[in-house]
């Protein structure tokens, strides 16, 4: 057996593969000691043969115990190994002994998903204990779990979790089948499953949810949603979701409705900012000045009277001076990140304006699209936002105001028929569907 196994993993340095002998019998052992518990395996194993040995009662641990697997096909014993399980050869028999090493045995700390009154607690790369982190928020005996083992390079286990008296049948078997048929390649992350899961790659919008929050993953499975875990990710995926999922921070179910409800408003609002505003800029200042007052349109008019170029060159310089900031801001280390890009803006602002190569009023309207796209609370979201300007900038180019107005409606109909794995993307409130399916449950 060992040498078929070191055969097979071409046999690495980090492999250990031994022949223990107590006096009375021989056992086979592989494993790899850095992906293994020692103490487990010590525990469970060699000082049970080495020290405490009686061959009826060490055979009858191996067949009874539920650590002890058995049966197990002698391609798969490899992909076991690399796992953390530790291999068994005794008296002919082959078992599989689960010592994996977990890294991680506490939750992990909030890094993405800020909260000010809920809870700090966040998802780590250990699925086990982001299983218990769910089991313990959303204690209920409809909770259902199904596991999953993709044939891809990773293996990683992925779970998928819903509650089978809310969620809807035919998102549940359309969501299962995306599982069931995911390709062979190398899965690293949930972002990169959430990819391959919605099966589309020129969306303007995601259909699916990242969170490192227990508690926003339990809300969404008691609204009758599906949630899917994978082993070595501390993000969940949450899906189907609708466009309004993603404005919402956890503070809001913490706070006084009122307050929510101001603050739900006023991410809307830096959200159309962030969307419409350079294009606003470009098609008021170059074809439709008499939208506003006389005085401002003289103070906008003499700012740009140093600016050597159209309104719309000055925009994309600008624009692209932040996206490298805000870019360079999360490549660099965090301790020089935040105040590399905060001098690195005054700078080139100030640099900019001085040199007439943009206007006072365009560093405004910069600073204003830059703010309101930190307020939007899903990172991923904000991120097709930031491209999606681009295309109302280009259109104001050509069409101005008109275009402008006529490209958020063309914007609001396709969200209006877009799906997220058969649900209404732009639905405000929960389906017929899911209702129906809860009942015929």
């Amino acid at each position: 057996m060992i040498e078929a196994i070191q055969d097979q993993l071409g046999n690495p340095s980090d492999f250990t593969a031994e022949t223990m002998d107590n006096g009375y019998a021989k056992m086979q052992i592989c494993f790899f000691p850095g992906m293994c518990d020692m103490d487990q395996l010590k525990d469970a194993v060699i000082v049970p043969f080495s020290y405490r040995f009686d061959p009826d009662e060490f055979r009858r641990m191996l067949h009874t115990s539920v650590a002890f697997m058995k049966d197990v096909p002698a391609n798969h014993l490899a992909d076991y190994l690399l796992k953390g399980y530790v291999i068994l050869g005794y008296e002919g028999e082959v078992f599989v002994f689960r010592a994996i090493r977990r890294m991680q045995t506490a939750p992990d700390q909030t890094q993405v998903e800020a909260s000010l009154q809920g809870p700090q607690s966040a998802f780590t790369e250990n699925l086990d204990l982001n299983l218990t982190l769910v089991r313990t928020l959303y204690n209920v005996p409809d909770l259902s779990v199904e596991n999953y083992e993709p044939g891809n390079l990773s293996k990683s286990k992925i779970v998928l979790l819903y509650d089978r008296t809310k969620c809807n049948d035919a998102t549940l078997k359309e969501v299962r089948k995306r599982l069931e048929n995911l390709d062979h390649g190398l899965l690293l992350s949930a972002g990169q499953l959430a990819k391959h899961l919605s099966q589309a790659k020129y969306r303007l919008f995601p259909i699916t949810q990242l969170t490192e929050r227990p508690d926003r993953l339990s809300m969404h499975i008691n609204k009758g949603k599906l949630a899917v875990l994978m082993d070595g990710s501390r993000f969940a995926i949450l899906l189907p979701v609708h466009f309004f999922d993603f404005m919402y921070a956890m503070d809001d179910h913490y706070e006084p409705s009122w307050m929510s409800n101001f603050m739900l408003g006023l991410r809307y609002i830096s959200m159309l900012l962030t969307l419409t505003l350079p294009a606003l800029y470009i098609s008021i200042v170059s074809y439709n000045p008499e939208v506003f007052r006389v005085q401002l349109a003289f103070t906008i008019d003499g700012s740009r009277a140093a600016v050597p170029y159209p309104s719309f060159i000055e925009v994309l310089l600008m624009l692209f001076m932040i996206e490298v900031l805000i870019e360079a801001s999360l490549r660099l280390p965090r301790a020089v990140g935040s105040t590399a890009a905060t001098v690195g803006g005054l700078i080139l602002g100030q640099a900019a304006q001085q040199a007439g190569l943009v206007s006072s009023v365009m560093i405004i309207v910069t600073s204003v699209v830059a703010i309101s796209n930190f307020v939007i609370p899903n990172t991923t979201f904000s991120y097709f936002i930031r491209i999606l300007k681009y295309g109302f900038v280009a259109v104001a180019v050509f069409a101005g105001l008109v275009g402008v107005v006529v490209a958020l409606f063309m914007m609001v109909v396709y969200l209006c028929n877009m799906r997220s794995f058969g649900e209404p993307y732009f639905a405000l409130f929960q389906s017929k569907a899911r209702v129906a399916g809860s009942k015929n449950r």
